[in-house]
């Protein structure tokens, strides 16, 4: 019998750009080359950012991938109160499913990263229905001074390191990570990858 091929999933973090190298159209050019490729990918989708860009998020579920919750305001959760972490989720599910017609619920994803080892910001999003999402490769893609040949070399190193169901998080603004992902993909499946969504890692675990 033929072994399965390792699998990783792509995640990406819509949300509002902060920080230079920020060219319109970056996140089309991610969604045409996911799309060239016939690939999966998993969207973890900011709530304001859905409502500004209604037209795109909603392409992102059309296209086929997975939505989930990024938060409405992108504010560290473990800076919030119990009732505020209450908003901002609600308010992003609300406005993500308007854009989108997809409930993001049972993905939701951490601003940074902060907030998804306290027990308060767990406690909050899993009474909500949700499932933390966090990550195992990164490519510090949101960094000024990030090319193409940096972040698609820490993606690949990163997944070839990690082995089967690598989760890795990039970001839809920057200029460096549109002009990598075409190279990540390509590189990924000559060395045996299969793409999945992130529900289909996380399932497996």
């Amino acid at each position: 019998m033929t072994p399965a091929a390792p699998r990783v999933a792509l995640t990406f973090d819509a949300e509002h750009p902060s920080r230079s190298h920020c060219p319109p159209g970056a996140v089309e050019r991610i969604l045409d080359a996911l799309r060239t490729a016939g690939t999966r990918g998993s969207f973890f989708v900011q709530g304001r950012w859905a409502t500004a860009y209604p037209a795109i998020a909603h392409r992102i579920a059309t296209d086929g991938h997975l939505v989930g919750n990024h938060s409405n305001f992108h504010a560290p959760l473990d800076l919030l109160s119990p009732e505020g972490l209450v908003e901002d989720i609600r308010a992003a599910e609300v406005r993500i499913t308007e854009a989108t017609g997809v409930d993001p619920r049972p993905w939701f994803r951490c601003p940074f990263g902060r907030g998804q080892h306290d027990p308060d910001v767990v406690a909050a999003v899993e009474r909500l229905g949700y499932r933390l999402v966090g990550w195992d490769v990164g490519a510090a893609d949101w960094e000024d001074g990030r090319d193409a040949a940096a972040v698609e070399d820490d993606v690949v190193d990163g997944v070839v390191e990690h082995g089967d169901g690598a989760v890795v998080v990039l970001h839809t603004w920057p200029g460096a990570t549109a002009d990598a992902v075409p190279g990540i993909l390509r590189t990924l499946q000559e060395q045996g990858f299969g793409f999945v969504g992130v529900d289909e890692v996380l399932d497996a675990r």
